[in-house]
């Protein structure tokens, strides 16, 4: 039964059906996944702010970026396939992320503290603004999450998603896309274009949690639920940071 399908490979149609309940015990809901997204949140929040004090005492943050990346990743992985410990692992991850978040933001924050002091500041309000954007147009179902549209975004995530990885490698051997990192016309059109796939795919990501909750997923997905929301939302905010960086280096 094909119910959905979302970009963002943690909340995907299998990762749903496999989680199924035989009984009747007690299931996923919307607000209890919006509830659990919040708590995450103030766990990224509480991992940002101790890596920026980090960096703010003149201590390296290269390592601080480092575990939070990689500790984000292989805790994200084990997520997507044990989801029933998505209620221990969630909020790890949430913290590891907050790390790595935190960590990021200091560094530009540095970078630009002539040039752009506000860039931060500039760019959590930009994510925050695109995300109630897209969850007002999602519940007045202004755009409809049809089966066309999420087929659409999944594959321009997953050539994103391959692009990303296919110049991480590259980078090994010296080859550089320079308009990833330069303020040139194209290099933010192309920041521009990732900016709204990945706000369109908080479209597909509300609806998975409310099909999830429809589907009588049990109580655990709710923090699998909020765990992949997180996802979308920080690439999010390092799309409009790097965007932010992108405008200015042009001055």
């Amino acid at each position: 039964m094909a119910l959905f399908k979302s970009g963002n490979p943690t909340l995907s149609e299998k990762q749903f059906q496999q989680s199924i309940p035989v009984d009747s015990g007690e299931t996923m809901t919307v607000r209890g996944t919006m509830n659990k997204f919040g708590f995450l949140m103030l766990m990224v929040m509480a991992g940002a702010a101790f890596a920026w004090q980090w960096f703010d005492a003149g201590k390296e943050i290269m390592p601080m970026m480092l575990v939070g990346a990689l500790g984000g990743l292989v805790v994200a992985l084990v997520i997507t396939f044990k989801k029933e410990w998505s209620g221990y692992l969630a909020p790890a991850y949430a913290l590891l992320e907050g790390l790595f978040v935190g960590a990021i933001s200091a560094y530009f924050n540095f970078i630009f503290q002539e040039k752009y002091p506000g860039i931060i500041s500039h760019a959590v309000l930009l994510t925050f603004a695109v995300a109630a954007s897209m969850y007002l147009l999602y519940t007045l179902r202004i755009i409809k999450v049809t089966e066309k549209f999420k087929s659409i975004i999944f594959v321009a995530t997953a050539s994103i998603a391959f692009f990303y990885l296919l110049t991480w490698i590259l980078g090994f051997f010296n080859i550089r896309f320079e308009f990833l990192t330069t303020g040139s016309t194209f290099g933010i059109i192309f920041s521009l274009a990732v900016i709204v796939i990945a706000a369109l795919n908080l479209l597909l990501d509300f609806d998975m949690i409310e099909q999830g909750s429809a589907m009588g997923a049990p109580k655990y997905m709710e923090w699998y639920g909020a765990f992949g929301l997180l996802v979308t939302l920080v690439w999010l905010y390092l799309e409009i940071l790097r965007l932010l960086a992108k405008m200015n280096s042009r001055k």
